[in-house]
């Protein structure tokens, strides 16, 4: 989704709402956290966003509803099965995992943790049998750095991460829903919860974790990311906290409630890297953040919407943030983006798949590709 109009930041109903401001508050974060404590999802968002008493905001996404509304859900918990995210191979819902494996998943995307490692520790303590046992498995199976590019790519921790608000609010709907991460069970219930829509609206579709907006960095060592699809600008905004040059790039034809940044530029992305003075982004890294308009058909093509991008694209390297499941949720209906790369396109190498911070029932990752002189070869195999 992006914004009518497009280049105005700012909250709908939050005239003094300011990003940059914002989210440097740290009294600000404190009220939020606090409120999250105690499941106030509602007083959370008001209070983080500046939101008036009585906010009648109307959050379209699969489904339509009221702050005041999904605080309500909130506060039913588990009932009518709003919490059973794992499923048996009958269909049957299996028991949610304790708040134990919960902060386990959460500490995997911690700054302060080596992501690596606490991998590996989450399955290591996990139970025999056990979801989290599963989900483990899962993301140690799915999780790719070329090893050509391994000790590149390796992020350390760090003391002082740039503020990411939209991690404090996911991890305590991961506590909230009973959720410690994607995996087979879960795949097989493809609903979500009335919470996304919010988290959609102020923050976008897919939460950016420390190690993530780091391996961007890396990968596109000085050059400028060109965020195609950019929505509210929420990857854009982050990518410049950890000091990225990055040009936001959207047709703006949905709506956000809140825009984190003023200067995207509204356009087909297809048509704008064929502008002159873009050169194909042939000097620029390609980011598509959870590009769903290509879940369908678009000129008459499944998947037209990345692969017309792919086509349009002169440059080397590509990063997409979407599924790893083949819930569609990556621009093609039945594959994921590192398959379609490795039946479609065998000139990429593909150089990064990671797991990102998962909202419940999802399954997100970053995937990047690189092709021509940059992409890794069979030769430059190194042990990691």
């Amino acid at each position: 989704m992006a914004s009518k109009g497009g280049a105005r930041k700012g909250c709908v109903g939050s005239p003094a709402f300011d990003p940059d401001e914002r989210v440097h508050d740290a009294a600000a974060r404190e009220e939020a956290l606090a409120h999250l404590q105690k499941d106030e999802l509602r007083d959370a968002i008001s209070s983080w966003f500046s939101l008036p008493k009585g906010d009648k905001y109307v959050y379209h996404a699969i489904t339509s509803v009221l702050l005041a509304q999904v605080q309500d859900i909130v506060n039913r918990g588990r009932d009518n099965g709003l919490h059973d995210w794992y499923r048996n191979e009958a269909g049957e819902a299996l028991p949610p995992p304790s708040q134990q494996d919960t902060e386990a998943y959460i500490n995997i995307f911690l700054s302060s943790t080596n992501t690596p490692a606490s991998m590996k520790g989450f399955a290591s303590n996990a139970k025999k049998g056990s979801v989290r046992l599963s989900v483990a498995n899962h993301l140690l199976a799915k999780r790719h750095l070329h090893p050509a590019l391994t000790a590149k790519l390796s992020v350390p921790k760090a003391k002082k991460p740039p503020p990411n608000p939209y991690f404090d609010f996911w991890a305590w709907s991961s506590r909230n829903l009973e959720w410690c991460g994607p995996c087979p069970e879960s795949e097989r219930k493809m609903q979500s919860h009335h919470v996304l829509p919010i988290f959609m609206h102020h923050f976008g579709c897919v939460v950016p974790s420390y190690e993530a907006l780091e391996i961007l960095r890396v990968v596109a060592d000085g050059r400028t990311v060109a965020d195609v699809g950019s929505g509210n600008g929420y990857w854009t905004f982050m990518l410049r906290q950890h000091k990225v040059d990055v040009v936001a790039v959207d047709n703006a034809q949905s709506e956000w409630r809140v825009n984190w940044i003023g200067d995207t530029v509204i356009s087909d992305g297809v048509k704008w890297l064929a502008r002159k003075e873009n050169k194909g982004g042939s000097d620029m890294v390609l980011l598509l953040v959870y590009p769903i308009v290509g879940g369908g058909v678009a000129g008459g093509v499944e998947g037209g919407f990345t692969r017309n991008l792919l086509a349009a694209y002169k440059g080397d390297t590509v990063a997409v943030v979407g599924t790893q499941n083949h819930n569609g949720y990556t621009g093609f209906k039945g594959m994921t983006m590192a398959e379609y790369m490795e039946r479609e396109q065998p000139d990429w190498v593909k150089i990064v798949q990671i797991p990102l911070p998962s909202f419940a029932g999802k399954d997100e990752a970053l995937f990047v590709f690189q092709r021509g002189e940059r992409a890794p070869k069979p030769t430059e195999l190194v042990q990691s």
